[in-house]
């Protein structure tokens, strides 16, 4: 058992050279029916099962390793050859519940888009977007200065996000979202210290969301947890889905928080390849919707501390060894998916 991660792993590494038979076999075959008979199972529990999971496993471990150390001198080949058998089994069951998703075929080969566009086009789509964001943030608030505040608790938003899947399911019926499984994790405040905002359990199929994060973020990091769900293991590819998501809702703040969304990412991009340009597109943008952004940031700024550069090193190790070369680098190439997405499709 433990000599078995050899041939897993080798197996795993040739998956990523055969992304067609990825994508009909398992994103397209097998996975679909292990997502939805977990969400059948445990997304009734009010809880996240997961993060119980992880704390028994954790404490299991942390006795484990305390009524073994002896043997780590008097029996260290055997203790080694447990250790390995231990990970072999993680190892197969994150990549047989979810992790193959890393080798499938990028979404801008199914949806024939471009991978590259130019700073124009880019600048051409923020021109429309600015306009459509500041509209929705008017017709909520009626003050363009006014930051938008949801009326709806943390568990409302949490419910409803993900039935913005319904109406884009319309256009990609692959997308159909039934049954829930979208939890609070019962670990938001070391999460939030981490700096991340969500996660998904790849070993029980839940979707897990930071309940201290901003109410307006609510909506888009549920719903990019829950494209994570439905197979699209790509940070870039589940921040486009989960914005679509959010955008086609019915409710209109769930719409606010996919277009600003959108926009953010876009405006980062154009500050990052001009400066100037920034400039003169953010006085376009409603000072009422830079106060949301500005929310964020300040409550992030508050859980700042010396130990999250180190937890999103290490993810960005965790990304890079699974088929995403850019690590962390690949959740801002969303911008690339949404220009050209938009260049064929109306907002």
């Amino acid at each position: 058992m433990a000599l078995s991660i050899i041939p897993q792993y080798v197996l795993i590494k040739l998956l990523a050279y055969f992304p067609e038979f990825v994508e009909r076999h398992y994103s397209n075959g097998l996975y679909p029916i292990l997502s939805k008979l977990e969400r059948y199972a445990l997304g009734w529990i009010p809880f996240s099962f997961g993060d119980v999971v992880y704390t028994i496993g954790g404490i299991y471990i942390l006795r484990w390793l305390y009524l073994n150390r002896k043997r780590i001198r008097k029996d260290f080949k055997n203790w080694l050859i447990d250790i390995f058998a231990a990970v072999s089994i993680v190892y197969f069951a994150f990549h047989l519940f979810w992790g193959i998703n890393y080798y499938r075929k990028p979404l801008d080969e199914n949806l024939d888009l471009n991978r590259d566009y130019t700073t124009a086009e880019l600048v051409s789509f923020v021109q429309r977007l600015i306009p459509k964001a500041n509209a929705i943030h008017m017709e909520i608030t009626h003050n363009d200065t006014v930051k938008v505040d949801m009326p709806y608790s943390k568990k409302e938003l949490l419910r409803k996000a993900p039935l913005g899947y319904q109406n884009l399911s319309e256009e990609f019926p692959h997308l159909e979202y039934h049954p829930q499984s979208v939890k609070f994790s019962l670990y938001s405040l070391p999460l939030t210290y981490m700096g991340f905002s969500g996660y998904l359990n790849p070993l029980t199929n839940e979707a897990q969301v930071d309940k201290l994060i901003p109410s307006y973020k609510l909506p888009t990091t549920t719903c990019h947890e829950v494209a994570h769900q439905l197979g699209y293991a790509a940070e870039n590819e589940a921040n486009f889905i989960g914005c679509l998501a959010a955008m086609n809702h019915e409710d209109i703040y769930f719409r606010y928080s996919g277009y600003i969304f959108g926009l953010r990412h876009c405006m980062n991009e154009i500050y990052r390849r001009d400066e100037t340009l920034f400039e003169i597109l953010v006085e376009k943008i409603d000072p009422g919707i830079l106060k949301n952004y500005n929310e964020a940031e300040a409550f992030w700024d508050t859980y700042d501390n010396p130990l999250e550069p180190l937890f999103k090193l290490s993810y960005n190790s965790f990304l890079k060894a699974n088929n995403q070369a850019k690590g962390m680098e690949s959740y801002n190439y969303v911008v690339a998916l949404l220009v050209n997405y938009f260049e064929k499709n109306s907002l």
